[in-house]
């Protein structure tokens, strides 16, 4: 009989390098497994832990994969939306406002900006932009706003303090105490504040009160302050006298200094001299009103009294011319 051979089976090479390769990936398996175990075992926690960490993981990924997905379509806008319209209908809209800490204010002017809140729900309420909207108001140094629920906003504010007076072309400017424009004024609101006047002393109010601390006995008398060509202070006190100080916060806090001490001496303030010029470290000129006239007078005087005397003279000295008669 003949017998049938059947092809494609596999041969002998085949087949080793077969189990070779089954071999091969037994052992990487095997050294895979034990790299993992040791692995494992330098961990601090054990193998369900890292699984629920891994989930943890995968679970918040997809959750903030929602969310964007959710973002992009409008919806986190529209749920709180619907929930602000929600506490709106329950009462929670302002409905009140309570303003504090306004005293010298238009308070008015604070109700202006927080009345555009009315209305609106509690929720739907920027707290912090309402707050930059008061700060733009001038006399605002600082503001709090804060919900009284159901229906109330409250806001707290902190006044500037009105410190001097701003004189530049004939007009008047409430400034405080760091030079800070406040409102224009009215000479007679004015009154009894100090005044200042030449250009960039609003910048330099500051530095105006430390020069004035050191004389403390003349400050009260101290009326306007103007600032020369950005340099110096001309001081002109109650009295209406001017003292003219010399430049440099050292130099003019001592020129100050010395000027007080010579007025507790003599009584500088109140007397005859309109000005003291104490620009010059070793001297100090003063002006009387009328003294540069009188002096002139006085010399006028004395040299007509000296030609009166001289014709004088001249005529004792001429014989007088005797009368002839004629028959």
């Amino acid at each position: 009989m003949a017998q049938t051979i059947k092809r494609g089976g596999k041969g002998v090479r085949r087949a080793t390098a077969a189990k070779g390769t089954k071999a091969k990936v037994a052992t990487a398996r095997k050294q895979t497994g034990n790299v993992v175990d040791r692995a494992m075992q330098w961990l601090p926690f054990s193998e369900e832990t890292l699984h629920r960490v891994a989930m943890t993981a995968i679970l918040g990924g997809a959750a903030v994969l929602v969310w964007v997905v959710a973002g992009a379509a409008g919806i986190p806008a529209l749920a709180e939306q619907q929930i602000a319209s929600a506490a709106g209908r329950t009462g929670f809209e302002v409905k009140r406002v309570e303003v504090r800490g306004v005293n010298r204010m238009n308070e008015l002017k604070i109700y202006e900006k927080v009345l555009a809140e009315r209305d609106q729900a509690m929720p739907r309420l920027d707290l912090a932009a309402l707050r930059d909207k008061l700060l733009e108001l001038s006399w605002v140094k600082d503001a709090r706003v804060s919900r009284q629920l159901p229906d109330t906003l409250v806001v707290d504010i902190v006044e500037r303090s009105p410190h001097a007076v701003m004189r530049e072309n004939g007009k008047l400017v409430l400034i405080d105490d760091t030079g800070h424009e406040l409102e224009p004024v009215t000479p007679a609101r004015a009154k009894g504040l100090l005044v200042l006047s030449g250009q960039g002393a609003e910048g330099k109010v500051e530095n105006l009160g430390k020069l004035l601390e050191a004389a403390p006995a003349l400050k009260p008398q101290v009326a306007e302050a103007e600032w020369i060509g950005n340099r110096r202070w001309n001081l002109t006190f109650k009295s209406g006298q001017v003292l003219a100080l010399p430049e440099g916060e050292d130099g003019s806090a001592a020129a100050l200094l010395t000027f007080a001490r010579m007025d507790g001496v003599d009584r500088l303030l109140g007397g005859k001299v309109a000005s003291f010029d104490m620009r010059s470290a070793d001297k100090i000129y003063m002006r009387v009103p009328g003294h540069s006239e009188d002096v002139v007078a006085r010399a006028r005087d004395a040299a007509q009294a000296k030609a009166n005397a001289a014709k004088a003279r001249q005529g004792h000295a001429t014989p007088k011319a005797s009368a002839t008669a004629h028959d």
